[in-house]
């Protein structure tokens, strides 16, 4: 019998969901079957999916936009919190409102999505999921977003506690997300060569593209992860070699 994701039909929130990791996130949730909606504070040119306004920051514009979702498709099943990042900034430099756009972004506008969707599917029979999309610089050193890596810690802690507060009604995962080749790769490493150079520090010899992203969200929203909840899956074909491996001298010849 072959296996089926069982997401036809399903209705999907992918914050950020337009543009770079969430963009094949939305993806591959529309070539699973489900309706998915996005949102963004400004709106695309060509809408991948349904798309509605709303800075993930700001309460009543998160209120106003899970109650437009809920009234126009009359249920909400999944909801990944795509939306994040920051830009290059020593932390010695940085100012504290910079440090707090950064982990208000990755760290509380996340919290405060599934608070509302949590809302929605605690009285839902079929409960609900909610997806982080959380990054590898939650735990390892993140030299030039310092506050970025530490909102990402924090957010992984938290998708640790919510899967506890509230189960068994909505599962909670995340997914721990390394290089990915998107068009904002050259913000992060440089020209080509750059982009070339840091896929080879990848043990599988590339970066993540966005649809592989997109499709380990999938199977954590799907019946098949039905008993994963409160975990993080790491998504860095294979993370990154030992530094030491590299400088040292044993064994060569």
């Amino acid at each position: 019998m072959a296996l089926e994701l069982g997401l036809d039909g399903t209705v999907v929130l992918v914050t950020g969901g337009e543009r770079g990791v969430g963009l094949g996130v939305t993806q591959a949730f529309l070539r699973a079957g489900a309706a998915v909606v996005t949102c963004g504070r400004r709106p695309p040119e060509r809408p991948a999916a349904e798309f509605l306004p709303c800075d993930v920051r700001e309460p009543d514009q998160v209120e106003r936009l899970l109650a437009a979702v809920v009234e126009r498709h009359g249920r909400l099943d999944v909801v990944v919190n795509n939306a994040g990042g920051a830009p290059h900034a020593r932390a010695a430099e940085a100012s504290p409102r910079f440090h707090e756009k950064v982990v208000g972004l990755n760290l509380l506008a996340p919290l405060l999505v599934s608070q509302r969707a949590n809302e929605v599917m605690q009285h839902q029979e079929s409960g609900g999921v909610i997806v982080m999309v959380s990054s590898v610089s939650a735990t390892r050193p993140s030299p030039g977003t310092a506050a970025y890596g530490a909102a990402k810690a924090g957010l992984d802690n938290l998708t640790a506690s919510l899967a506890v507060e509230w189960a068994p009604k909505v599962r909670v995962n995340a997914l721990d997300v390394g290089p990915v080749r998107t068009e904002l790769s050259v913000l992060h490493y440089g020209d080509a060569d750059g982009i070339a150079a840091v896929a080879r520090t990848v043990p599988l010899g590339r970066m993540a593209e966005p649809l592989d992203v997109g499709h380990c969200a999938v199977f954590l929203a799907s019946p098949l992860a039905a008993y994963v909840s409160g975990a993080t899956l790491l998504v860095h074909g294979g993370g990154e070699a030992p530094a030491f491996l590299a400088a040292s001298t044993a064994g060569h010849t």
